[in-house]
């Protein structure tokens, strides 16, 4: 076991405990340096809170949850990063624990479990999220990007470079290797990439991103937002994960006497994702807002194929300048979905279609959204509505049946109580209700 006094340095004072619940909301307790005489940090939180959706402060009661009944949250020693941008203060990502077990409803222990039964399978599996995001400036008028510059302009590495290399640094200093950054498409869109890592790892570095990014983009007086769709005529933000499998140390994804360069456990395990996408994408596209950015020809991946290099297929795979396949990337996730849930959502997924020795369908090598039958897409369309994705979620015995009974229960009620309150507003309205929440 880590001893908490050598992970905490002196000049730590608050020492934050973070979880992320079935909205995607980041919430944390602080506890003061001299207060816990434990040996292991922990908060007590309600059971209720993972009923709550985005939309409002209350317990969803088909969540089957309810502000009666507490649980532990329990730091993870070796997820210990002081805060950069915040001195003083420290983080530790939580996991639920309840009578000394992982609690049911606690997703990052969901993706633990999925890791393990890919442990079993003798493989495991990295991953990195892609963030794009937007700086804003608020006026008397309604938020307005902090720039108006246009896809890998150099004018918006001038202009916001003293910001950018501020996030850059505390990244780095949080222990996450910064492999890229750019301007997006949309003015006052930004995207920085980072390294892949371990699953588990790969999600609290999610975490410590989002909440960068945003307190660093405040320092400067911009609101950074990761919200899919703000502006209806601009470009949306994605957050697409890119993924590899491995075995003893070494990259299996790529065979180069494999069909497409790509291994037989590989393919099955994208053809399981593949199968699943449209369940999956009550998880990884979790708001109405995710679906007003999931349109055809707006490289979003709005149809349930894969192809080489394409970037309208909802997975691309991509080759290395060597020709090597190292990784791939699954295009329909955005930044309002919880990390710990669709990693360990798509890893079940992968899983399922390894099992099963699913066979992948021959690449999609053009767009997609331009191969047509009459009114009728011969590739199929994903869904298109949060409703139908919820649908398909419901549907889906395997997905439900990984997340397990109470957490799929809590999180869908959850989901369809924001639905409730989201489905009939306008986007003016849905982005000034959502935008600093995600």
């Amino acid at each position: 076991m880590v001893n908490k006094k050598s992970v905490i340095p002196s000049d730590i004072d608050f020492i934050r405990i973070l979880w992320c619940d079935n909205a995607n909301i980041i919430r944390a307790k602080s506890i003061y340096k001299n207060s816990s005489k434990d040996s292991n940090y922990y908060v007590g939180i309600s059971e209720g809170q993972q009923g709550v959706p985005a939309v409002y402060d209350a317990v969803i009661e088909e969540s089957g949850l309810s502000p009666i009944g507490e649980v532990q949250l329990k730091a993870d020693l070796s997820s210990f990063t002081p805060i950069p941008y915040s001195p003083g203060h420290g983080r530790f990502m939580g996991s639920m624990m309840k009578n000394g077990k992982t609690w049911d409803y606690c997703p990052r222990g969901f993706l633990k479990r999925m890791i393990d039964e890919a442990r079993k399978m003798g493989f495991s599996v990295k991953g990195a999220f892609e963030n794009e995001f937007y700086l804003l400036n608020k006026t008397e008028e309604g938020i307005c990007p902090a720039d108006n510059t246009s896809f890998a302009s150099t004018y918006s590495m001038d202009v916001n470079r003293e910001i950018i290399d501020e996030m850059v640094k505390a990244l780095i200093l949080q222990g996450m290797e910064v492999q890229q950054c750019h301007a997006e498409s949309g003015p006052g869109q930004q995207e920085i990439t980072v390294k892949y890592d371990e699953a588990l790892k790969a999600c609290d570095n999610q975490i410590v991103f989002r909440e960068t990014v945003r307190a660093i983009a405040g320092k400067y007086g911009l609101t950074a937002s990761f919200l899919p769709k703000i502006f209806v005529d601009k470009a949306g933000s994605g957050c697409h994960l890119h993924l590899s499998l491995w075995r003893e140390g070494k990259n299996i994804l790529s065979d180069s006497k494999g069909e497409y360069g790509i291994s037989k456990i590989g393919m099955q395990f994208i053809a399981g994702i593949l199968r699943h996408l449209p369940a999956l994408m009550a998880i990884t596209t979790p708001i109405t807002n995710s679906y007003r950015r999931i349109k055809p020809h707006y490289w979003s991946g709005a149809f349930q194929c894969w192809g080489i290099g394409n970037r309208e297929a909802s997975i691309r795979v991509i080759p290395e300048f060597d020709g090597k396949i190292k990784n791939f990337e699954l295009k329909t996730v955005d930044a309002s979905s919880n990390p710990y849930l669709v990693f360990g959502a798509v890893i079940a997924a992968g899983i399922h279609g390894i099992k099963q020795e699913m066979e992948l369908e021959e690449p999609v090598q053009e767009d997609p959204g331009n191969i047509l039958q009459g009114e009728d897409y011969k590739i199929k369309r994903l869904p298109s509505k949060l409703e139908k994705a919820i649908e398909e979620f419901e549907k889906d015995k395997i997905i439900r049946g990984a997340m397990g009974k109470n957490l799929s229960k809590a999180y869908i009620a959850v989901k369809k109580a924001e639905l409730e309150v989201l489905k009939d507003l306008k986007l003016e309205e849905e982005v000034k209700l959502l935008l600093e929440k995600y």
